[in-house]
């Protein structure tokens, strides 16, 4: 790190890591509850709900440059990114909330109440998360304080992550007194407060430090730019084979459990069934993993470490599909191995991104910060709704009919969806990210030439 960069102070970097916290809370639910509070819950066939996820992706095409755009261009006492914190928190509570309402309408009512809050709620999404994810890359000109940034963000990340895993699946129950539908929106409701109050806080204990030199705004020219960046492409094919493995994934957890491990709710530790344990131990896991980030960066090159980490993983996965039902504990300890290894890995990623950021300064002179983050913000967008997508549509191709006793055809086609899906998608990503080539040699050389550019302006 340069002499004139001071770290930053433990308040900010967990202020910040908070923004994330807010964010997965809605976000891990969608992850693994949502597919099936569509079908089991709420009453849609699951042909229905992958096709309106992958529909939906076509207000994010143009959603989440535009905000990136914005965001870029944005000029206010608290900065470029931070006010968003502030003013979207509301509205993506409320709305993160309406999505679990469960109204008692038709069919095609209800199919037409999820479309319109699914898209409301992902536009809320886009609206906090793009500048959220932008004020990484502008919190320190510092690449090694960025990623002990990311750290922060994704312990913070995983732990919000952790919680939704182990009480979710019984805290629906305990609130909904057996009565799903309601248990749902009484867990929503007050993950939505809370989201709302880390949202504020992440604004009042972060800065944005990067100054950027001013340059003629041309949106031709941003996109140009960012499109030459070939270490941002790399990164973009990468979040889409990432997110869908993460989306197929998850998706189908409620069914493999139910249908194939034969979790019929019974407790089997306190509160906490076998989804639960499963779910709880194999967070808890990534947890820990995410603390091994910045050791494991002070001896490799993060891209080789993500590389190797994502292959791990990926065997890890494949693992399940011929785990037998009845070796549940041999199950978690695959899964508690496979997310331990893969804990690093966010943090590695989204500090890449940063580092994307300085790189496509660098070699253009325009800093497109929000708008990088925006795409990438989109890639996984993508990857989650075609990973989730796909999973319903496969569901419906393999005969999957809701609350009944599932063909063998359809229990190979929820194995398939849980393990051998999932890592084929991991190694695609792991391919993808073969292709980013800056090194820290590199993003040495970026720093000291961006200080010097920046320093007339300061």
């Amino acid at each position: 790190m340069s002499p004139a960069v001071e770290p930053l102070r433990f308040r900010e970097k967990l202020g910040y890591g908070l923004g994330d916290t807010a964010s997965n809370f809605f976000f891990q639910v969608f992850n693994i509850f949502l597919l099936y509070y569509y079908t089991d819950i709420f009453g849609l066939s699951a042909a229905a709900v992958g096709t309106m996820f992958l529909v939906t992706k076509i207000v994010d095409a143009a959603s989440d440059p535009i905000m990136g755009l914005i965001a870029d261009r944005t000029n206010s006492r608290w900065g470029k990114f931070r006010p968003y914190l502030l003013w979207v928190a509301v509205p993506y509570g409320v709305l993160g909330y309406a999505m679990f309402a469960n109204p008692d309408f038709s069919y095609a009512g209800k199919l037409v109440y999820a479309y319109a809050t699914y898209t409301l709620m992902m536009l809320a999404y886009t609206a906090i998360n793009v500048p959220y994810s932008a004020l990484m890359g502008v919190i320190s000109p510092s690449s090694i304080e960025r990623t002990r940034v990311a750290s922060y963000r994704f312990f913070c990340a995983f732990s919000a992550a952790w919680l939704i895993g182990t009480f979710v699946p019984s805290l629906k129950d305990i609130l909904g007194g057996g009565n799903e539908a309601l248990g749902f929106q009484l867990t929503m409701a007050f993950f939505a407060v809370t989201s709302v109050a880390l949202f504020w806080i992440c604004f009042a204990t972060t800065r944005e430090r990067v100054q950027p030199v001013q340059v003629k705004t041309d949106f031709r020219l941003d996109f140009a730019a960012m499109f030459r960046n070939g270490p941002w492409i790399a990164l973009f094919a990468a979040a889409i084979f990432t997110l869908m493995n993460v989306a197929v994934r998850n998706a189908s957890l409620l069914y493999y459990f139910k249908y194939y491990v034969g979790d019929d709710g019974t407790q089997i530790f306190w509160i906490f069934n076998k989804t639960s344990v499963f779910l709880s131990l194999g967070l808890l896991a990534m947890v820990i993993g995410t603390t091994f980030t910045k050791k494991l960066c002070d001896y490799f090159e993060k891209r080789t470490l993500l590389i190797a980490l994502t292959v791990l993983n990926a065997i890890s996965l494949a693992a399940f599909y011929v785990t037998p039902p009845d070796q549940y504990w041999l199950m978690v300890a695959i899964n508690s191995i496979g997310t331990l290894i893969i804990g690093p890995t966010p943090a590695l990623v989204w500090a890449m991104y940063t580092d994307t950021a300085d790189y496509g300064e660098w070699k253009s002179g325009r800093r497109t910060t929000a708008l990088i983050f925006s795409s990438l913000l989109f890639a996984q967008k993508l990857g989650l709704a075609f990973g989730a997508g796909l999973a319903g549509v496969i569901l419906g191709w393999f005969g999957f009919v809701a609350n009944e006793v599932q063909s063998e055809t359809s229990l190979a086609g929820i194995r398939f969806l849980f393990s051998i899906m999932p890592a084929g998608l991991a190694i695609a990503g792991a391919v993808s990210i073969f292709f980013y080539r800056i090194g820290s040699e590199t993003i040495r050389q970026v720093e000291d030439d961006l200080a010097e550019r920046h320093a007339p302006a300061r």
